[in-house]
């Protein structure tokens, strides 16, 4: 029986079986046990399993199949991350094993505790949209999540060795303007004049926090008897010490409103444009008040965001555009990455 939430692993993306089930049995607790294997089919970037064995369960995740750019899908990095943020931060999964040996699956990969609860995607589930106060509840806990993080005192334990602060902010806009051109199909001018636009508008970085880097809601699980609170924050490959407001402005990207254009609105999920859920000026406000924080360059973040998102579809684009994934689902993906670039230099004009 795999579960409502996980299916048959689709074709391409098997798992040697054989040659994990070996590991398994020589690195995890008790006796040796049988395998099973299916695929959590949400996600368009790293490939996430879960596995059964000797009646526990565990998720796997490994980079995507075919070439992938340079320091991308880190599955090692994310992991050793983890394991030093989870007795901080509860919605951090507890870290089970990491292998780094390409011999057994091709790419290192990690197993991490099992977490169970509501991830939104492209719609509420029926029993959380019963709720009446449903929207307000999910985007406050969702909010508060990333404010407890901001506020874990990085140096006190020892964090701040995770990263680089000083030069985070330009050395990410440099870094994903090198991704784009890297991974571009076609000219796609918006994006061109973006990048210039984003390096040569740096702000001035606040005092820098751990950073999740893609703190979105379908990163995120809620509990199934109160979406309100945070069970679970999933992702963690982009997690550094930097500043802060690029968790926010990734935040705002992916917190679609009814007036926004449409590639902006279906880009991932249009949840957020439903009757209820706050906007977000509204979270602006709460992050504002409750950190204390200056927000008057948020706009600036809020682009990047979008950027960032659009380069995202196009790495994922290029792979169904030579051939090296058969999932259709990344067809669409040319049109939504020029969309994406109108509605970042819409915020643009903004700033």
């Amino acid at each position: 029986m795999q579960g409502p939430d996980v299916a048959a692993i689709r074709p391409g993306e098997e798992l040697d079986l054989d040659a994990l089930a070996h590991l398994l049995d020589r690195c995890l607790p008790g006796p040796p046990a049988p395998l099973e294997a299916f695929q959590f089919p949400g996600g368009h970037s790293n490939l996430t399993y879960l596995l059964r064995r000797g009646g526990r369960e565990y998720v796997l995740r490994r980079p995507p199949l075919g070439p992938v750019p340079p320091r991308a899908h880190d599955m090692a990095r994310e992991a050793h991350i983890l394991e030093k943020l989870a007795p901080l931060y509860p919605p951090a999964p507890r870290v089970e094993l990491i292998c780094e040996d390409d011999a057994v699956l091709g790419r290192p990969f990690y197993l991490m505790e099992r977490r169970r609860g509501v991830i939104l995607r492209r719609e509420v589930p029926a029993e959380i949209a019963a709720l009446p106060d449903h929207p307000q509840r999910i985007a406050e806990g969702f909010l508060d999540s990333l404010i407890e993080l901001h506020s874990i005192d990085i140096a006190a334990h020892g964090l701040d060795r995770l990263g680089k602060p000083e030069g985070f902010l330009e050395r990410q806009v440099q870094g994903w303007s090198r991704r784009w051109e890297t991974a571009r199909t076609r000219p796609v001018p918006a994006m061109e004049r973006l990048s210039r636009w984003l390096l040569d508008h740096l702000p001035a970085s606040p005092a820098p926090t751990m950073v999740h880097n893609d703190y979105k809601l379908d990163n995120v699980m809620l509990a199934e008897d109160d979406p309100g609170r945070i069970v679970a924050v999933l992702d963690w490959e982009m997690s550094s010490v930097g500043d802060p407001l690029v968790d926010l402005g990734v935040l705002l990207c992916y917190w679609p409103e009814p007036g926004d254009p449409p590639a902006r609105r279906e880009a991932i999920s249009p949840v957020t444009t439903q009757p209820g859920w706050p906007s977000r000026a509204e979270l602006l406000e709460r992050y504002r008040a409750k950190t204390g924080r200056n927000l008057d360059g948020v706009a600036y973040y809020e682009v990047f965001g979008v950027f960032k998102l659009a380069v995202v579809l196009e790495q994922i684009y290029r792979r169904y555009h030579l051939g090296q994934t058969r999932d259709e689902r990344f067809r669409q993906f040319e049109a939504t990455v020029r969309g994406l670039a109108d509605a970042a230099e819409v915020v643009q004009r903004t700033t």
